[in-house]
């Protein structure tokens, strides 16, 4: 019995070494090929949170997960019923005061002239009379023909009616002169200030259209038809099909071989057997992590550096957050203006 258990015990303690071993040698970097450089890391894009810039119940949505959309495709839509009304209402102010400012710029026409004319001309006779019949009454006084009542009506009434002359002559002068230019001036500020409100009307009713910015697939919906939709609350987030980068870490030791546009291969685990071309894009000006304030230079090499590592992508076979590995010659001359769709024959920087 007691062989059994040190024979137990001598498994159990071998098991235990094994595995030990095997986990320090997993963990234990790969060594690096002389004048090539590997790094590992994950595939990176760029998302955008599309809302609508209206408030409005959605009437309904045209795209769905993992749809490819293009610049300028409709992907949703709120209700414009209210929109559309306040637009057609923008254009009926616009033309109601531009019809008074014709009105104003042609002047009365020759019918309305005439008429003040002829209210004038009507107002001064009875005037004339009015007065004549006053000047009369006004003689019979002394000798009791008429009574003092009757002279001061009679007065009264022909200083009405001389001022009501006054009046409708000042009509008919108006009438002839037209508008005055203040008067054109304040109803053109009036047309400027409704046609504002009809561009307004207009974007607003745009704005119940939502379109993609960008070439790219429909990630998420967050919302759907029937929700109420506001401004700045997402309706849906967009991927952008390019650029596609590879984010990865480097030591500060292996920091000093790298340089921007250094051409590089990109492979990932789903297409074990596809290089992806791409170059270096990017290299964090600063350490990933704050280095302590006293360091031993063991502790200083461990400091890490973002590096973006962008690539093409033209069957949009990478997703966000696949694993992959980067190789890099570093012997290779940067890229001058590297791009996915640039000449062999400009890449190199001679």
């Amino acid at each position: 019995m007691t062989n059994m258990k040190k024979r137990i015990l001598l498994g159990v303690v071998i098991l235990v070494i094994l595995s030990v071993s095997g986990w320090y040698f997993l963990q234990k970097p790969a060594a690096q090929t002389p004048g090539q450089l590997t790094l590992y890391g994950n595939v990176d894009l760029r998302q955008v949170n599309l809302a609508f810039q209206v408030t409005g119940q959605i009437e309904r949505m045209q795209v769905t997960e993992g749809t490819h959309v293009k610049p300028g495709q409709e992907l949703a839509c709120v209700d414009q019923t209210r929109y559309q009304a306040k637009l057609e209402l923008a254009q009926a102010n616009v033309a109601a005061l531009q019809a008074h400012l014709d009105k104003l710029i042609a002047g009365n026409r020759p019918q309305e002239i005439a008429q003040a004319k002829n209210t004038y001309l009507a107002t001064q006779s009875e005037a004339k009379q009015a007065y004549k019949t006053y000047e009369r009454l006004k003689a019979l006084l002394p000798k009791k023909l008429a009574s003092q009542e009757d002279v001061d009506n009679a007065e009264a009434k022909a200083k009405a009616l001389r001022h009501q002359e006054k009046a409708t002559y000042e009509a008919w002068q108006v009438a002839i002169l037209g508008a005055r230019d203040e008067d054109i001036a304040q109803v053109r500020a009036q047309i400027a200030q409704a046609k504002a409100e009809v561009k307004l009307a207009e974007k607003n009713l745009t704005d119940t259209q939502l379109l993609s910015p960008i070439d790219g697939i429909v990630r998420d919906r967050v919302l759907e038809p029937g929700d109420l939709a506001q401004p700045q609350q997402t309706v849906m987030t967009l991927a952008l099909n390019s650029p596609k980068w590879v984010r990865a870490y480097v030591s500060e030791t292996a920091l000093g071989q790298l340089k921007l546009g250094q051409p590089a291969r990109v492979r990932t685990d789903s297409y074990p057997d596809k290089d992806y071309s791409g170059w270096i894009g990017y290299i964090s000006p600063t350490a990933e992590f704050t280095p302590k304030t006293v360091q031993t230079e063991e502790l200083r090499t461990q400091l890490v550096y973002q590096v973006r590592v962008f690539t093409c992508d033209p069957d949009s076979e990478l997703r966000l957050g696949m694993p992959a590995t980067v190789s890099l010659d570093l012997h290779t001359r940067p890229l001058k203006n590297p791009q996915c769709d640039a000449p062999s024959d400009h890449l190199a920087d001679n």
